[in-house]
């Protein structure tokens, strides 16, 4: 039960469904997963530990796309000779064994090479390999469209442990550059030769902007390249890079769509916890820090019943043909509340869909969804808004790269509402993702 406040200005105690006023939040994976599964992989078998979230509402902006037009491979030549990826394979595999400069020069790296250091622990590859929605999604894309794969050369972008240009030669790529920075790439290597595919995929060492291949182009490029807010860490930039130097002009990027949401939530407890904590710490005030605290994005699991309006898009990414710019956005938004309750947060999450495929499929990150390593982006207000039914908070959000270092991202809100208990004009609010 919690005490609400009449829109019509009368006090009342209701007990308001599908609100969570004052409920800790459940931080680890759901056990069976959220109320809505992800209907693309519905007829997968396999045990579902944590999983990623899937289209749930009907609200998705990602245009269902068609067959793809690249024809079928069954009696194709790989239209980059597969005898000179073979031919090139030992000199990259030395290539690889270099240390790059980032080794040699510990002194002197910064913030945006320790990036590439956080994915050489194991550990997070666990984490994403386990995360079934994003894993199997990718299997299922790759190895139900093996029409597009048979005979192509194949570049993956990012390849962490090797589990996609595995996919991509069972689909029957004629060859696979895997390239990637970190030092995971020396166990990838291992796995590829364990899972007898050394002839078939060539591990590259590097950045991709500093590496060369030993073709001219490649027909198809995978990556799971999403961070969260979609966009934090900046590897589509990569991506964008590989596409423009790499891909031939009829080639196809895997994922090909992606579009990122934004909602508002009633979170009272959590922000209690993370926020409003500083303003007493065992007697003391350290209010200097929840300044802190606020400006800087929450990624966790929020509850579906704790979202208080619909959900609209912000922004929206064809990466078959997006620039580097179209990843610094600005979009206004007006969210409509579907129940009288509070506003604390607003909430971020993103769908990436496969459309350039035979039946186009993808996964989501809404709160109304599966879990997935990503969960969602809170950005906590320092006040809360009180909301009738059909109210709206309308606002701006903008998202640019931070200018010391493009990995992090630097994002404002501008809100207005004008409602029956509160009202906010201008309201600007920066935050660091970081």
């Amino acid at each position: 039960m919690m005490a609400t406040s009449n829109c019509n200005g009368d006090s009342e105690i209701a007990a308001q469904e599908g609100t969570m006023s004052g409920t800790k939040r459940n931080h680890s994976p759901p056990k069976e997963g959220l109320s809505n599964g992800n209907a693309s992989l519905k007829n997968n078998n396999a045990s579902s530990p944590p999983a990623k979230r899937s289209s749930s509402n009907g609200e998705s902006e990602m245009g269902r796309g068609g067959a793809s037009a690249v024809s079928d491979g069954n009696n194709a030549t790989a239209p980059l000779a597969s005898e000179t990826a073979a031919s090139s394979a030992a000199s990259l595999r030395q290539q690889q064994k270099t240390p790059t400069n980032a080794d040699n020069n510990d002194d002197d790296r910064t913030s945006k090479d320790y990036y590439f250091d956080s994915y050489s622990h194991h550990g997070i590859h666990e984490e994403m390999l386990k995360d079934e929605v994003r894993t199997r999604t990718y299997q299922m894309a790759i190895l139900n469209n093996k029409h597009l794969f048979e005979g192509k050369v194949v570049l993956d972008v990012g390849c962490g442990t090797g589990i996609l240009s595995m996919f991509s030669v069972q689909a029957g790529a004629s060859h696979v550059y895997a390239v990637d920075c970190s030092s995971i790439i020396e166990q990838a290597s291992r796995i590829v030769r364990d899972n007898g595919m050394s002839e078939k995929i060539t591990m590259i060492r590097g950045k991709m902007e500093e590496i060369e291949l030993p073709v001219s182009k490649v027909d198809i490029i995978v990556s799971e390249w999403m961070g969260y807010f979609l966009l934090y860490e900046s590897m589509l930039n990569t991506v964008l890079y590989a596409r423009d130097r790499w891909l031939r002009p009829d080639g196809i990027v895997f994922p090909d769509k992606a579009v990122m949401y934004l909602c508002a939530a009633e979170d009272e407890q959590m922000k209690y916890e993370r926020v409003d904590f500083w303003e007493n710490v065992y007697g003391f005030d350290m209010s200097a820090l929840k300044e802190v605290a606020l400006k800087e994005p929450v990624v966790d699991i929020v509850d579906p019943k704790l979202v208080v309006t619909n959900s609209v898009p912000i922004l929206n990414i064809d990466l078959q043909k997006c620039t580097e710019e179209d990843l610094s956005f600005a979009s206004t938004f007006r969210l409509r509340a579907k129940r009288r309750d509070y506003i604390h947060s607003l909430v971020a999450y993103f769908e990436c869909a496969f459309t350039m495929v035979h039946k186009p499929l993808g996964f989501s990150t809404s709160p109304f969804s599966k879990y997935t390593h990503w969960k969602q982006t809170i950005f906590y207000l320092n006040e809360p808004i009180s909301i009738c039914e059909d109210e709206e908070v309308i606002g701006t959000i903008v998202c640019r790269p931070n200018p010391k270092n493009k990995r992090d991202l630097d994002i404002s809100l501008d809100i207005n509402f004008d409602g029956t208990h509160s009202k906010l004009i201008d309201k600007h609010v920066e935050y660091r993702l970081r």
